[in-house]
């Protein structure tokens, strides 16, 4: 006979309202003193903003081999016709490639560079799997932004991981200027879990990853959580790094300049935090957005 093993929800969302949950997690989840690439004082202050920006995790002449690898993904019809790629509605062109460190050896020796996986094993304490890869490509003239959100709000309650044990990178290929669409992270929006309102409706991916719609937290609420924590734009060389918490309230707009601005979005999840049924969802996400191999990146 099999048992269930249910697993409480600590954070719930998608419900007939909005609801504030006060953090339960650690932010940092390694001992004091663990030995990793983040220095003391730079760990600290994650803990305390939920991000933490890097001048340089990739050389300067490493960044062209990236450059030229997102260049030949977003141009091969084969990666275009693949489900993992999202196309921009407007422009039809290519918005976002995902399971890049499977499509990819370029971005799969990147994911198990000690730069990136030590930081990442060192913030979560544990080893780790990605959770979810991709490439985000934002051409000048008209790129559409992502809407504010907590990315955790979404893994919850669609993916099902259990707790905020999880970090995101994301990996400048091209210059982050001010004026180009950068991320913007609200600054101890971590701290607190803000359940959405509204059920997720069936297949909700395909929709939310053009559009967010479902975990879009009110207007109400995202003025009074600006007003508490201000808002960071993060701008940085290609090579640049931000490391951030899952409950982060983050975003980025439009891009209207005839900048370009790309990245490399890596999630590392905990082997100890692996992804359960949905919370609040009627089916799991396909495995190239929410990953269901939790073998530790070696």
């Amino acid at each position: 006979m099999t048992t269930m093993t249910t697993v409480t929800d600590l954070y719930p969302s998608r419900g007939a309202t909005e609801v504030s949950t006060p953090r339960k997690d650690p932010v940092v989840w390694s001992a004091p003193g663990t030995p990793g690439p983040i220095a003391t004082g730079d760990l600290e202050a994650f803990e305390r903003d939920g991000f933490l920006a890097v001048d340089q995790i990739i050389r300067p002449d490493e960044v062209p081999v990236y450059q030229s690898e997102l260049e030949r993904l977003v141009t091969d019809p084969e990666i275009r016709a693949d489900e993992r790629s999202i196309i921009e509605p407007k422009s039809k062109e290519i918005r976002s490639v995902f399971e890049v460190h499977k499509i990819s050896e370029v971005f799969a020796k990147l994911v198990r560079d000690e730069r990136v996986v030590g930081r990442a094993r060192q913030i979560l304490g544990s080893d780790v799997y990605v959770h979810q890869s991709r490439i985000n490509v934002k051409p000048g003239f008209g790129a559409s932004g992502f809407y504010w959100h907590s990315d955790f709000e979404t893994w919850h309650a669609e993916d099902g991981l259990p707790n905020m044990r999880t970090v995101s990178v994301s990996i400048a290929l091209t210059e982050n200027y001010d004026t180009n669409g950068g991320l913007m992270i609200m600054p101890g929006s971590h701290r607190t879990f803000l359940g959405c309102a509204g059920a997720t409706p069936k297949d909700n991916y395909k929709q939310s990853l053009q559009m967010q719609d479902a975990g879009t937290p009110s207007d109400e609420a995202l003025t009074a959580m600006a007003s508490e924590y201000g808002i960071k734009l993060f701008t940085g060389k290609a090579g640049s790094a931000t490391w951030f918490d899952c409950n982060c309230m983050h975003g980025s707009g439009d891009n209207i300049t005839p900048f370009p601005r790309s990245n490399v979005f890596i999630v590392f999840n905990s082997v100890e935090n692996e992804a359960v049924e949905p919370f609040a969802a009627p089916i799991r996400r396909p495995t190239f957005i929410g990953a269901r191999d939790f073998a530790p990146v070696r």
